[in-house]
């Protein structure tokens, strides 16, 4: 027979409060994004170029989806922004959502835009990338 395992209380209560402080994290950082969207959006853009992983006719454009892109996530529910990171989850181990899902966008939506000429590099590098202007801006 079986044994049945059943964790303690120091044990649950341990794994609740790391859930809730992950939780935590995601909502202060999903809220924080209103108040530093244009900087954001700035930094993000002009290093995805200079870094050469995205070629684009026009650098206004770039922001401006950018941008959009930060607003759609501010006022996105959590089942939308499962949906739209679910398959770069694995890029790194304790993703940020904020970066997670910009970089989601830069790799479905901005290289069907227009004014994109082509995007280079690894879903790392661009994760890396989005990451680094992230954690300046967000906590």
């Amino acid at each position: 027979m079986a044994k049945v395992f059943r964790p303690s209380t120091r044990e649950a209560s341990i794994l609740s409060k790391i859930e809730s402080s992950k939780e935590y994290a995601r909502r202060r950082s999903l809220n924080a994004i209103q108040d530093c969207i244009d900087t954001v959006a700035n930094a993000i853009s002009m290093k995805l170029v200079e870094n050469r992983l995205v070629e684009t006719t026009n650098k206004n454009g770039l922001e401006d989806q950018i941008h959009a892109c930060l607003d759609r996530l501010h006022r996105a529910d959590d089942f939308d922004v499962d949906y739209a990171v679910a398959p770069y989850r694995h890029i790194v181990p304790n993703p940020h959502i904020v970066t997670l899902y910009v970089t989601a966008f830069v790799l479905e939506k901005v290289i069907d835009h227009k004014d994109t000429v082509d995007i280079f590099g690894s879903d790392e590098e661009i994760y890396q990338c989005i990451h680094q202007q992230v954690q300046k801006h967000l906590p």
